[in-house]
């Protein structure tokens, strides 16, 4: 019995040790996985194509936006004579002419300016949308593609107003890659901004930032007269990169990029896209672009500013405590000085629909005919009425 019970304790102790062997998370470790052969060699490759994907990683997205489009940028190259005449006084006094004589020093002298834009193809025979002030007034225009590959350039249509102007390739064979275009009024703020040209003469350059913000008006960039709400990011955008594409995360080109604040640093603008379809093909044809306009300066006013004015006893007039326009000028021989509009009239409605801003009142009058009448409601001193102004074509950007 002494013996029997030895027996079964040795066996006891050794199913016991046994069972931990299997338990035990020590020992478990130092135990391999009961794997074949042709198993064990397949793991390997696995373990390799795992460690491949993520040092093979896609390019990002900038990398790709860029390649949907980046075969259709275009670096711009003008040319154009300047003549500058003498502004030394000295050969204005009458003393010295009349001891030289009229001619000397008094010759006119031509000067040959260079410039450089960017641009990019909308149209595969050749046509290329870009900045008016790139190219407006240019004797001879040369653009160079991605490749290489340079061309003259014919300026088909400028409109200095909305600053868009369209340059037609000469010596086109075949079909040119063409930009695709987005919709601007599908953007928002804080979407990705990708600008895209030459600046400086560094061709292909790329640069990343946000969307800034939407409708900024041009009159507030310090632009008063051109007409545009513009997209504002702070891709960085330098010389040079006027007229180049302002592209959205898809490569979709959905700006033009336009002016810079030189006051500071990553405030740049663009022309949204669809203000350029809307005009582009009026540009291409050679048309000019007719842009109404009234002859005032003016800004926007409210009930709290028409109250400090009031307070202040040097104000020159007291103004009504409305939200309108207040009319801080009216410029010499224009629709308004016809229509006998005066300084400290304040618009509160255009044709009976309220007015509330400046930059709303300037919408209203941009989307009006030239030659059409505008029924404005004037808060002029303690009196309300209608005064009728006929829009003209404003001629110059100047």
């Amino acid at each position: 019995m002494r013996l029997l019970r030895c027996v079964l304790g040795a066996a006891m102790a050794i199913a016991l040790s046994f069972g931990m062997a299997v338990t035990s998370p020590a020992w478990a470790d130092l135990v391999p996985a009961p794997t074949t052969a042709p198993n064990a060699i397949a793991a390997k490759p696995a373990i390799a194509k795992s460690a491949l994907a993520r040092t093979a990683a896609p390019h990002s997205f900038v990398a790709e936006a860029v390649q949907n489009v980046g075969n259709t940028i275009v670096r711009i190259d003008t040319e154009r004579t300047v003549i500058r005449r003498p502004t030394e006084p000295l050969f204005s006094d009458p003393l010295f002419r009349d001891f030289f004589g009229d001619g000397y020093g008094l010759n006119p002298r031509e000067d040959r300016l260079r410039g450089q834009g960017s641009g990019f193809i909308i149209d595969g025979s050749g046509i290329i949308l870009t900045n008016a002030h790139v190219v407006n007034d240019a004797d001879t225009v040369s653009v160079t593609l991605k490749d290489g590959r340079a061309f003259e350039g014919t300026v088909q249509g400028v409109d200095e107003v909305s600053d868009l102007a369209v340059v037609k390739l000469r010596g086109i064979k075949g079909k040119l890659p063409v930009a695709p275009l987005g919709d601007s009024d599908d953007i928002q703020v804080g979407d990705w901004a990708i600008a895209v040209g030459n600046p400086v003469g560094l061709d292909n350059t790329v640069t990343l930032g946000i969307i800034s913000t939407l409708h900024r008006p041009s009159a507030d960039v310090g632009i008063p007269n051109k007409r545009l709400d513009f997209i504002q990011t702070d891709a960085a955008i330098n010389p040079g990169n006027s007229g180049g594409p302002l592209l959205n995360a898809q490569g979709e080109v959905i700006g033009i990029n336009t002016a810079i604040r030189a006051d500071a640093m990553g405030i740049g603008f663009a022309i949204p896209i669809n203000k350029a379809k809307s005009l582009t093909a009026r540009l291409v044809r050679g048309e000019r672009i007719l842009h109404p306009y009234v002859g005032i300066q003016m800004t926007t006013l409210t009930p709290k500013l028409a109250r400090e004015n009031n307070k202040d006893p040097n104000s020159p007039i007291a103004l009504p405590e409305v939200n309108g326009v207040l009319v801080m000028k009216v410029l010499a021989n224009t629709p308004a000085a016809s229509a006998g509009m005066r300084l400290g009239d304040v618009v509160t409605a255009i044709n009976g629909n309220p007015i509330v801003n400046a930059n709303q009142f300037q919408t209203v009058v941009e989307n009006t005919p030239v030659g059409e009448v505008l029924d404005l409601t004037v808060e002029r001193g303690n009196r309300t009425q209608i005064v009728s102004v006929k829009t003209g074509e404003l001629k110059s950007a100047a």
